[in-house]
Formats: C-alpha cells, sequence, structure tokens
C-alpha cells in the first residue's frame, strides 16, 4: 500500500520509517529539504519537497493512488487544508490530521477529518489510525483480558443504532467520539459519519471486530 505523509518532524520521520519498515510504499512531503536528513540514508521512498496542499505537489507524492494521508506538519491550517485536499480533491478516505490547539478540534471533526491534539499525539497512534484493523487502545484491564479501543468503522455503518451494531458484532459499544468529545450511548444512540467507535471487548477478540467493521454490515 502507498501512504502520503506530509511533514517531516520528529512525528512524520518515524511514521515513515515505520510503515516502510512493514513493507509499505511511503512518501514524505516537507517544504524544507533539509528536513529530510531524518529520514537517513536508507529510506527508500519518496522525498517530495513542496507544499502538502498543493495539487501537484500531492500528485508528485503519489497521492492518486494512496491509501491513506496523514498531515502531521507543525502548522494546523496547513494541515487541515491538506488533508481536506487529499479527501475533497483525490478522494483518499484514510486521512488523519495532526493538531495543535485542542479547541479547534470540534470544528475540523464537523469537516470529517479525524483530528487528534498533540497532547495525545504520537507516530504509533498515527499508524493505527492509517493501517488496516488500525484500532487504538485507550484501556487494558489489569489482567490484559479486556480492552477499551477506538476502532475504524466502514461507512456502510453509517445510520445504524448502538444496540443495531452490537448484536452483530458482539462487543459493546462504550461511547462514541463525537466532534471530539465523547457520548455515552444509550439505545437510542445512532452512528454518525465521523464518529468513532470505542469498543470493549476480550482482547483476544479485537481482530475479528476490527475486521468486521472494517467491511460494509452483514445484511439483515
Amino acid at each position: 500500500m502507498h501512504f502520503v505523509i506530509m511533514g517531516c518532524g520528529r512525528v512524520g520521520a518515524t511514521l515513515a520509517l515505520g510503515l516502510e519498515q512493514q513493507g509499505h510504499d511511503v512518501a514524505v512531503i516537507d517544504q524544507n529539504r533539509a528536513a529530510f536528513r531524518r529520514l537517513g540514508p536508507d529510506f527508500e521512498g519518496r522525498r517530495v519537497t513542496g507544499l502538502g496542499f498543493d495539487r501537484d505537489t500531492l500528485v508528485k507524492a503519489g497521492i492518486e493512488h494512496a491509501y491513506a494521508f496523514a498531515a502531521v506538519s507543525s502548522g494546523d491550517n496547513s494541515n487541515i487544508l491538506a488533508a481536506r485536499v487529499a479527501r475533497e480533491t483525490f478522494g483518499v478516505t484514510n486521512v488523519v490530521a495532526r493538531i495543535y490547539d485542542p479547541g479547534r478540534a470540534e470544528l475540523y471533526q464537523r469537516l470529517g477529518i479525524p483530528t487528534v491534539a498533540t497532547v495525545r499525539w504520537t507516530a504509533d497512534r498515527v499508524m493505527r489510525r492509517l493501517l488496516p484493523h488500525g484500532s487504538v487502545p485507550l484501556y487494558t484491564d489489569p489482567s490484559g483480558k479486556i480492552v477499551l479501543a477506538e476502532v475504524a468503522t466502514n461507512k456502510g455503518w453509517i445510520g445504524k443504532s448502538i444496540p443495531w451494531i452490537e448484536a452483530r458484532t458482539g462487543a459493546r459499544i462504550a461511547y462514541v467520539s463525537r466532534l471530539g468529545q465523547g457520548v455515552l450511548t444509550t439505545p437510542q444512540t445512532v452512528f454518525q459519519d465521523a464518529d468513532m467507535l470505542a469498543v470493549m471487548c476480550p482482547g483476544d477478540d479485537l481482530p475479528r471486530i476490527e475486521r468486521l467493521l472494517e467491511s460494509p454490515p452483514p445484511a439483515d
């Protein structure tokens, strides 16, 4: 799979090297050519100098066949603009944007762009959001048997009630992350576009639930 990363700071470089080590094709965009030094001499991916929200620059980075795009530069405005161009112009559905100002996260969530404030941001967390089966573990009980994890969800589940989702996955939905805030679910809660499901389940059952939620829901 091909990944495009905007920003070659500490997080961007770590993310690029980690994805490449997993066998993926990676292109990194940065307007400062010197920033690519962080990638080291063994990095085999593309280094593209330019603005990550410029269409020509994105095309050079292979955005037209990218599986996912991560905007992790040092500027909120640049990150959200680049993420919107990747999604709205080039149709990349798996997009994340790094946000320094948590107060603006709700606005960006309304645009349909998953965002994480810098205080919670790590390269590992970005990678889990970008890769298939990209759950983000939030809690594991002391025995290690039960996990609480944010799970990426296919758009086919949008509009389904939480009880309906639970019945078909066998998982408990602890809450949904909506517009940057956690919302406790009720029998009347409906999964909406840009929501993130927080699933509670046995740890060894999480891969099955990830695969199920990543696919369109089963027919009734």
